[in-house]
């Protein structure tokens, strides 16, 4: 017994001896032959587009610890320029600095004996990222080479790698973009990023539950802000966030406005256009198609979030204004002529208000008008015309509060094939009194609603790149125009006897109990935009309801003639009456680029 555990005793000593002898082996002669061989492979997975450089190597083959010292991923440009040259170089190019690169829990023996490199974990610290994009035509069309996987150019190597946690925290990145001879660059720091379950083998790629190998990505970018090369514009952020897991983006505190003030980015614009501020306490997209956004540039979600926030526009009409033309210009029209394709199912809009300024160049003030607490929904929002082969129509459903008073609920619906750009739109507005819309009358027009009950407004319209048309009710009561005094202090009583009883109707229905109902047939001006064509023509039925019909205007005019005393002051008020009404109800125009 004794001598049978001596020899177990002996045996065992001899192994330990031997293992550790292998240990000593390798940690002292496989380092060069593993740098030979991760550089090689490198090169050869890469195309020699890439070189890995680094100062050292420490390498624990006992424990499967491995620790690269100042690695850095550098491209080739000869070898990118020739690539470009034979019409096969990537769209994207990386070079990658990090002061350690930490391998932990490898196992060597799997690797020789089954050619198969299992990591428990990659730390990158201090990593520096510089990714740039250069857009080349062809890959966008299928190639006649097929560009090899990267299991194809590592299968000689190993048959598998399989990595369980990635971890890069406090990244450097900088994006540059090179574009028809110019490169533009945006810098973020801090980028954190955490990637799960890598692996790359012969079935890994076509696995669905997948994103390039990776069961999960993880991105949290804070505290991003950048200004646009337009010089006016800047966006920021409190906080990005990206799973490719869950198929989430989710930005908080976003903004999008200028870099100064109103009065400046008039002066310096020196014309009238939109000026456009933009902030949302929350921005998200679900189920966002990562791979088709990453290899196509493609956006498909299913639902996009839009929550808690204001969208301000404003105009400055003490500057000139250079009109072209906005026929084909409509929303969904400019969708439709995007080069990448957007496909979202559901938008959904919550909580957020509204409004449009307007700088008066007679008087000098501001008005403004709102449309608070806006929520509902966008569907179909694609300019994919195979979807839309099969439902054409993208449609909007929207509640608001307009001048945080009257409930107003529209729909519309956008033909996306049509030729000529056809839409529809209804909608209602709920009772609210009329003199709430005195806070874009009286600085715009000098002219204010004395009293005025709006009880419901409701419309059913269609239109074209060219013609509005539909019908439009407006019931209302007790309307009451207050005219500005005049220089020595006192009111017109002719002007307020002919604007309140003889041009506009103080109720509808009327005092002969005759209700009116608006026959809508606008013509578009070409040079209007969607929007103030869509309000221009509600301002017809608001006229024919209210009673103003063009013959009613002549008689007015043909009465005040013979009426020498009143003659100047009758044209004076009809004239005011015409913009007091445009006035009333002139909305918002879209934030297109009115630009040059």
């Amino acid at each position: 017994m004794k001598l049978a555990l001596k020899w177990i005793l002996i045996v065992l000593l001899v192994l330990i001896l031997g293992i550790s002898g292998v240990v000593w082996y390798y940690g002292r002669n496989w380092k060069p032959i593993v740098e030979t061989k991760l550089k090689e492979a490198v090169h050869k997975s890469t195309g020699g587009l890439y070189t890995l450089k680094y100062d050292d190597l420490d390498l624990n083959i006992a424990l499967g610890n491995a620790t690269l010292w100042n690695a850095e991923l550098i491209p080739d440009s000869a070898v990118y320029r020739q690539q470009v040259l034979s019409k096969e170089a990537p769209n994207n190019r990386y070079h990658i600095k990090l002061k350690t690169l930490k391998i932990r829990r490898f196992s060597l023996m799997d690797v020789l004996s089954e050619k198969r490199l299992n990591i428990s974990s990659i730390v990158f610290e201090e990593p520096s990222i510089h990714l740039i994009s250069e857009y080349h035509a062809y890959n966008d069309t299928i190639s006649e080479h097929k560009q090899k996987t990267l299991y194809e150019n590592v299968k000689d190597i190993v048959r598998s790698i399989n990595v369980k946690d990635i971890k890069i925290d406090n990244v450097k990145f900088k994006y540059s973009k090179i574009e028809a001879g110019n490169t533009s660059h945006i810098s973020l720091d801090q980028v954190n990023i955490n990637v799960h379950d890598v692996l790359v083998d012969e079935t890994s790629l076509a696995d669905t539950s997948r994103l390039y190998y990776t069961k999960m990505v993880d991105v949290q970018i804070p505290h991003f802000e950048y200004d646009l090369p337009d010089g006016y514009y800047r966006v920021k952020f409190d906080d990005l966030r990206i799973n490719t897991r869950e198929q989430n983006v989710l930005l908080t505190k976003v903004f999008y406005g200028p870099k100064m003030n109103k009065a400046a980015f008039f002066k310096k614009k020196n014309q009238n256009v939109t000026m456009a501020v933009l902030a949302f306490d929350t921005l998200r997209m679900e189920h966002l198609d990562f791979k088709r956004l990453i290899d196509n540039q493609q956006t498909i979600a299913a639902k996009v979030q839009i929550k808690n926030g204001s969208v301000d526009l404003s105009a400055d009409k003490r500057y000139p204004k250079y009109p072209v033309v906005k026929i084909g210009h409509s929303p969904h029209q400019q969708l439709m002529k995007a080069k990448k394709l957007l496909r979202l199912d559901t938008v959904f809009v919550d909580n957020i208000t509204v409004t449009y300024h307007e700088m008066s160049a007679k008087f000098g003030r501001e008005g403004s008008i709102s449309f608070n607490h806006a929520k509902g929904t966008l569907t179909n929002v694609t300019n994919d015309t195979t979807l839309l082969h099969k439902d054409k129509y993208m449609r909007a459903d929207l509640v608001a509060q307009v001048m945080g008073a009257g409930r107003l609920h529209a729909k519309f619906g956008f033909d996306m094939l049509s030729k000529n750009g056809y839409h529809t739109y209804s909608g209602t507005l709920g009772a609210m009194n009329a003199t709430a819309f005195n806070r874009i009358l009286h600085p715009l027009l000098n002219v204010g609603i004395a009293s005025g009950n709006i009880k419901k407004i409701a419309f059913n319209m269609e239109g074209t790149d060219r013609k509005n048309w539909g019908s439009f009710k407006f019931d209302y009561n007790n309307l009451k125009i207050d005219l500005p005094e005049k220089e020595n202090g006192k009111k017109s009583k002719v002007a307020s006897f002919l604007v309140n009883h003889i041009l506009i109707n103080d109720s509808n229905p009327d005092a002969n109990e005759q209700y009116h109902v608006g026959k809508i047939n606008y013509t578009r001006v070409p040079e209007h935009t969607f929007f103030k064509t869509l309000w221009q023509s509600l301002l017809e039925g608001i006229k024919q309801c209210a009673g103003i019909s063009p013959e009613r205007e002549a008689k007015l005019l043909g009465t005040a003639e013979k009426a020498k005393e009143v003659s100047a002051e009758a044209k004076g008020v009809v004239k005011k009456t015409g913009q007091f009404f445009k006035g009333l109800f002139k909305k918002k125009e879209k934030t297109e680029a009115e630009e040059k």
